[in-house]
């Protein structure tokens, strides 16, 4: 595991990142009762954040189904509001979801990061540029992610998302990204 920049917690965000830890190792399954640890891809993703140029390598999760809280925590940094800097703890079922695109894709190289953790300042400012920005936006609750993967066409990506039938799915061809959340399973 690996990040090109040190950082320093507030307590804040350690108490954000230590419940949602102490809710993960109460729970074996984070996605639908149909999946089972052992069903999941491994637990190994890399990012690429856009705008700091972080890179992160990270195994999250054992074989077994048990989550990495170190490595749970660095992606909570690689995964951070860039405009603001805070770091908020990221939903595992949305690191499961992209793990899940990922792997159908054969694994296709490097998760390029436009948006992770949106803190409410920067989605306030967001909405008032963009018709397009939810006021009450998952990536507030650090379950979304906008991104791409560079040689995988995002009508690929998109494929793949929409077939798992999990959590929401959007298409940004313009923008060129895909936007992937936990909440309930929805398109546009």
């Amino acid at each position: 595991m690996q990040h090109s920049d040190s950082w320093s917690w507030t307590r804040r965000t350690f108490l954000k990142t230590s419940v949602v830890g102490l809710l993960l190792l109460g729970s074996k399954l984070l996605l639908p009762a149909s999946v089972r640890a052992n069903e999941l891809p491994d637990g190994e993703l890399t990012f690429f954040n856009v705008h700091t140029n972080e890179r992160l390598r990270v195994r999250y999760r054992d074989d077994e189904g048990h989550y990495d809280l170190t490595a749970l925590d660095e992606v909570n940094h690689v995964l951070r509001c860039h405009h603001t800097g805070e770091v908020a703890a990221i939903d595992v079922q949305l690191l499961e979801h992209v793990n899940l695109v990922h792997k159908t894709l054969a694994g296709a190289g490097e998760i390029h990061v436009i948006s992770g953790y949106r803190s409410p300042e920067y989605n306030a400012l967001l909405l008032k540029r963009s018709r397009r920005v939810a006021q009450h936006s998952l990536h507030v609750q650090g379950q979304a992610v906008d991104f791409y993967m560079p040689g995988v066409k995002l009508r690929e990506i998109r494929h793949a998302a929409l077939k798992l039938q999990y959590g929401g799915v959007g298409f940004y061809p313009r923008a060129k990204f895909i936007h992937l959340d936990c909440g309930p399973f929805r398109t546009w």
